[in-house]
């Protein structure tokens, strides 16, 4: 026979097993440290640049990586828009040749403009 106390009991274990149910598992990502080797001719004049900005070198590094990652997702950026525009007939491709004459086009006329040419 079951009491009013059981009962409830059970009840509890109904919704919790339910709730779990119909929550997803949340996984919390963490910090995992990455080990990384550097030359000892890279690593001094990473301390030594640390050292100069006051901060330490494991600081320095991670400012330094994430430079480069935003410096390279701009780039990546950049290079997919001007695709875009060569595809699209926005801009149109110069050859190597055209670009070559240009330059020099351009570097002869900079040498007849000199003074005592």
């Amino acid at each position: 026979m079951t009491g009013p106390l059981d009962s409830t009991e059970s009840a509890k274990a109904s919704i919790l097993s339910r709730t779990r149910e119909l929550t997803p598992a949340r996984v919390i990502p963490s910090l995992n440290p990455m080990e990384v080797h550097f030359t000892p001719e890279l690593e001094r004049k990473l301390n030594e640049l640390a050292s100069q900005r006051g901060q330490g070198a494991d600081e320095l590094v991670q400012d330094l990586i994430a430079a480069s990652v935003d410096e390279v997702a701009e780039v990546r950026a950049m290079l997919d828009n001007r695709y875009d525009d060569l595809k699209s007939g926005r801009v149109k491709p110069i050859s190597g040749e055209d670009i070559e004459a240009y330059f020099r086009d351009k570097s002869a006329t900079a040498r007849r403009q000199q003074p005592g040419s």
